[in-house]
């Protein structure tokens, strides 16, 4: 983990919540939401990183600054004034479902000079469950990050729970992932926003103007569509011991990736993002190896 107070390489910008798993037998509760997952992901791999997110000033919100402070991400935060946000899930079909609290679905996050600041000398800026259907909010994102091409990595990762304009947040989306270094898609996003197919979401982006997407499938691996026409798969890694959470795969999947591309630069060939891909696959496969969404290394 990186000094807890080196200047921070990567600053990650959307959701921070309490996340209480249910099932017949108990229910368990954890800092998450996917923006903190992957900051703390970044973290566990070693790169100084800050989290620009709504956090309330309750027992919550003390849970997960004490979890943030744990793993030395600091944490630039917009106060919650119905408090910190909250998620309920349960399973269906071996698949998490999620249930928001107010907070959740009111979440804002407010740009001001700190935050300002960290987004100016991150290397790379990560956005990930961040509310694109909110215009203002939106765009006043989008003037904090110069040189969205080589800095910009988006996670579209909307929930329903907490989703009020899904064509408002698309358009939002699309603006500035045609902007942006590297968009991260899942199946999810397709069923969700577009009622399309992955590969389809995959290559609506690439034609829109996007440069690099990394697209995640779930047990079929995962894909990157680059930006000189090239398109590498890799199938899911195969580790010992049975999968107990998917919880948090795509988050280890992002973290990983964008923690190749600091450190190695952005792939340049078929043969580098292959590398880049192998590598998040055994992330996320022991990260579902374990309960939660902490990122675990094999």
């Amino acid at each position: 983990m990186p000094e807890q107070n080196a200047p921070a390489r990567v600053v990650v910008v959307g959701d921070a919540l309490i996340d209480e798993l249910r099932d017949s037998e108990a229910s368990r509760e954890f800092a998450g939401g996917a923006a903190l997952n992957v900051a703390v992901g970044l973290a566990v791999l070693g790169l100084p990183t800050a989290l620009i997110a709504m956090v309330g000033d309750d027992a919550h919100g003390a849970v997960i600054r004490a979890f943030l402070e744990k793993y030395g991400v600091q944490l630039i935060a917009t106060a919650g004034p119905l408090g910190s946000s909250r998620a309920v899930s349960d399973r269906a079909d071996g698949e998490p479902r999620y249930f928001f609290n107010d907070a959740a679905k009111a979440r804002r996050i407010e740009f001001g000079v700190a935050e300002r600041a960290a987004l100016a000398a991150a290397e790379l800026v990560v956005v990930s469950c961040f509310p694109f259907d909110d215009t203002a909010q939106t765009e006043a994102f989008a003037s904090c990050v110069s040189d969205p091409e080589r800095r910009l990595v988006i996670d579209p990762n909307p929930r329903a729970g907490m989703l009020h304009d899904g064509p408002r947040f698309v358009r939002n989306f699309e603006a500035l992932a045609a902007r942006s270094l590297l968009v991260k898609v899942g199946e999810e996003d397709a069923d969700l926003l577009y009622d399309s197919t992955l590969d389809e979401l995959r290559e609506r982006l690439v034609d829109a103007g996007a440069q690099n997407v990394l697209a995640t499938a779930g047990r079929l691996g995962a894909s990157v569509a680059f930006a000189i026409s090239g398109l590498v798969s890799v199938p899911i890694a195969t580790l010992d011991g049975p999968i107990i959470d998917t919880m948090g795969a795509g988050d280890a999947t992002l973290a990983a990736s964008v923690c190749t591309i600091v450190n190695d630069g952005v792939p340049q060939d078929s043969a580098a993002w292959q590398a880049l891909l192998v590598d998040a696959m055994l992330t996320a496969a022991a990260t579902c190896r374990h309960e939660g969404a902490l990122l675990r290394r094999p």
